[in-house]
């Protein structure tokens, strides 16, 4: 088992893909079938309950600075009392089944069960044991999480371990770079890899006119010009974030070494590029404007 240092830009890459598979379940409607069934219908309520259950019946402070972006107000709307209506071990089995579902409808049974899933999940759980637990709360959650015995959502397990490491620290990042939630969607949806405004106003619960303020302070920062697009500082800004995450996020694939690292993201790239050929996401969901 290697623990030799690997390209920073090849870690993200299998991250990416990794990721895009993982986050499949958020806009799905099979989600918010078997949250409804439990009685958690609005949509906040059921993103909180199925990403925060891992972390037990926590307040919405908690979830808050877990999650980072998300307005607190809107949390606090639905944190505790999501769990007056479903249990987390409740959640987490809700969860479980709808993604069970949804790889099965955007991938379809042949790729679920082939031997590529199977060594895809092999690969990713061989890298998850590179990650560390220290001031990570979302991925060591997740961490004390059975793994699943079927091979696509073993995989998704593990997807879900890798993409809660990076995400951990890329907040110890965002906080660095003294980048609040909001800031930090605004200038990344200025790279345009970001989720578009509307995504943020509907899933965040931020308003435009609090998004404008958040314009006006990264401008007088000089990260952004006046039709808030990133300036060369901002861009900087952006690019040193992100290999900062990467740097924080290097040990799993350091563990899993460069032969494994490629193959992972070839065959997690092939079932990502299929979930997204089937719609797994918005059209809409990235933009600028």
């Amino acid at each position: 088992m290697t623990t030799a240092a690997i390209d920073a830009r090849a870690g993200r890459r299998c991250h990416n893909a990794l990721n895009s598979l993982h986050s499949t379940h958020y806009f799905s409607p099979d989600l918010g079938r078997e949250l409804g069934a439990l009685g958690v219908t609005e949509a906040p309520a059921v993103n909180f309950a199925a990403r925060a259950a891992a972390l037990g019946p926590v307040g919405a402070g908690a979830v808050t600075a877990a999650f980072y972006n998300y307005k607190h107000d809107l949390v606090a709307r639905h944190v505790p009392a999501v769990w007056e209506k479903v249990t987390p071990e409740q959640a987490l089995a809700a969860r479980l089944r709808a993604v069970d579902a949804t790889l099965r409808r955007l991938l379809g049974e042949e790729a679920v069960a082939s031997a590529g899933m199977a060594e895809a999940a092999e690969l990713a759980l061989r890298a998850a044991e590179g990650c560390s637990r220290g001031a990570r709360p979302l991925y060591s959650a997740h961490a004390d999480l059975p793994v699943p015995d079927a091979p696509h959502l073993a995989l998704w397990h593990a997807a879900t371990l890798l993409r809660e490491h990076r995400g951990d620290g890329h907040l110890a990042a965002l906080v660095t770079a003294g980048l609040d939630g909001l800031e930090a969607l605004v200038t990344h949806t200025a790279t345009g890899k970001g989720l578009a405004p509307k995504w943020v106003f509907t899933t965040r619960g931020w308003t435009r006119e609090e998004w404008d303020a958040a314009v006006g302070r990264l401008r007088e920062r000089g990260l952004v010009d006046a039709a808030g697009e990133l300036t060369e500082e901002g861009t900087a800004l952006r690019e040193g974030i992100e290999r900062e995450t990467d740097r924080l996020d290097a040990a799993p694939y350091a563990h899993l070494g460069a032969e494994g690292v490629a193959r992972l993201t070839e065959l997690a790239s092939g079932f990502a590029r299929t979930a997204l050929g089937a719609g797994a996401f918005p059209a809409d969901l990235l933009a600028k404007r």
